[in-house]
Order: structure tokens, then sequence, then C-alpha cells
């Protein structure tokens, strides 16, 4: 009895770790164009992320927090570590979030000097 509640122990752990979120959040038949000031920007497994401030059109600033593909296949795009720094103006192209959050997945970013960074397929 005990080995089996191991041996299910480990295989529900196996298949956890193997799991993958969905973009089921995110709304791809919508398209969001913002221009921002980057505040952090993430180099991290399993997803990057770009942190941004936005002119709400009142004085005030809004914090959107952009979701990118994973550092390899991003890298394989032309992308890196140090592609962003806090300061930098960029645009961001994403599907918004389902839920009116200041979130998305990020489909393209365009640089301050036009230069467009796309997003690889995995392959």
């Amino acid at each position: 009895m005990r080995t089996s509640l191991l041996v299910a122990a480990a295989l529900l752990t196996a298949t956890s770790a193997l799991a993958h979120h969905s973009n089921s959040a995110f709304d791809p038949d919508k398209v969001v164009v913002l221009k921002g000031t980057v505040t952090q920007w993430l180099w991290t497994n399993p997803h990057v992320w770009i942190h941004l401030d936005v002119d709400d059109g009142k004085n005030g600033k809004t914090e959107w927090k952009i979701e990118g593909r994973p550092p390899g296949v991003l890298a394989r795009s032309g992308w890196s570590r140090t592609i962003f720094k806090a300061g930098d103006t960029i645009t961001v192209d994403f599907s918004p979030a389902r839920d009116g959050t200041h979130t998305g997945l990020a489909t393209r970013v365009t640089l301050a000097d036009g230069t467009v960074l796309g997003q690889a397929t995995p392959q």
C-alpha cells in the first residue's frame, strides 16, 4: 500500500512539472498598442515580462505587465537579457487580458529607434 501511494505521488508530481499554462486568459482576437516607459524587464523562465508605465491621459501613469514567450524562443528572434533597460521608451502590441486587468500577451515590440522585435514561433 505504501509503495502504491509513493508511485501515485511521483506520477502526480511529474505530471504537474510537465504541465504548462495556456494563453486562454488573453484575447487573441484583439490587439492593443501602447507606448510606455520600461520600469522593469524580467528575462525569466518560463516567460519574460515587460513592466511599463503608460500615460493614463489624466496626468498620471498606469502600470502594465506584458508577458512574452520564453527566453529561448525570443533569443532566436533577436531578443536578449539586455535588450531593454528601465527608462527605455517602447511600443508594445499585445493581446489584452480577458478580465480587463492591465496585463497582456506580447505580439511584438517596437524600440524607440524603430527596430521591431517579433515573436519567434517554437520549433
